[in-house]
């Protein structure tokens, strides 16, 4: 994996800002509830790649998202589900041929980008892309979905904050309020391992930045879009004593019939 530098610096952005690495939403893709989301207004939604649809260097959607992932296609439409990586679709993805690959197995569109998230720039590609479609869809009507703290979650708030230079210097007159932005969903199922150092730091920053950002304003209502986790089928339960005593009485039969005879 590519060194990152907006990701690495993300941690300074913390001292003064420490809600930025906090989500909405921490649940499995498989317990949202993208029909409710809907209802609530939101239109589009943001996947990030590895071990969030996909194994990490894997273009497949895992067998375990594809009632979710049909469900969540179904309900926004296939042009405003955004697949944004920091692999496919990047620079390092000569000519677009993982994007083209991942955008073929996922039956999504994948962003093309210069800059890998949590950057500016790319919150620029996303914006741009989402203001292209016939019918628009603001950064209020979208989810952002991802398994890293520092990039997906941290690029949902920033979307939230960041409006242009124009509005950072005070030179607007509305300034946007922390509701105007994407619904931040950081999910807690990981597929595969990697990226573990990145990871311990993640989970070393969050709960000083969760108490840090207890401003009744950042807190969510979302019960609401969260259902229970698919349990699996349970397999049949063997009546083991059943068993055995079904073979003694075949025993003891067996053996009766050879002294009668």
């Amino acid at each position: 994996m590519p060194l990152n530098v907006p990701g690495l610096l993300v941690p300074l952005q913390l001292l003064w800002n420490p809600r930025l690495i906090v989500p909405a939403i921490c649940v499995d893709i498989r317990q949202l509830d993208f029909l409710a989301l809907k209802k609530a207004g939101y239109r589009g939604a943001v996947f990030d790649k590895d071990n969030c649809l996909t194994i990490p260097y894997k273009d497949e959607l895992v067998p375990e998202l594809n009632d979710a992932w049909k469900e969540c296609k179904q309900v926004f439409g296939k042009q405003n589900v955004l697949v944004v990586s920091n692999s496919a679709g990047t620079h390092l993805d000569g000519g677009g041929i993982q994007a083209e690959s991942v955008s073929y197995h996922l039956g999504v569109p994948v962003l093309m980008h210069t800059s890998m998230k949590p950057s500016y720039s790319c919150i620029k590609s996303i914006r741009q892309y989402y203001s292209s479609l016939q019918v628009p869809v603001r950064d209020d009507q979208l989810l952002i979905v991802g398994d890293r703290l520092f990039t997906d979650i941290t690029l949902a708030n920033r979307m939230r904050s960041w409006h242009g230079w124009r509005q950072f210097l005070r030179l607007t007159k509305n300034d946007p309020t922390p509701t105007q932005g994407p619904l931040a969903i950081w999910t807690t199922g990981v597929w595969q391992k990697e990226a573990t150092a990145m990871r311990w730091g993640e989970a070393r920053y969050w709960p000083w930045c969760r108490m840090g950002a207890s401003c009744a304003r950042y807190k969510y209502d979302c019960v609401g879009f969260i259902r229970e986790l698919p349990q699996p089928p349970e397999s049949p339960k063997r009546d083991l004593w059943g068993g055995v005593l079904k073979i003694v009485g075949l025993r003891l039969a067996l053996s009766r019939f050879i002294v009668l005879c």
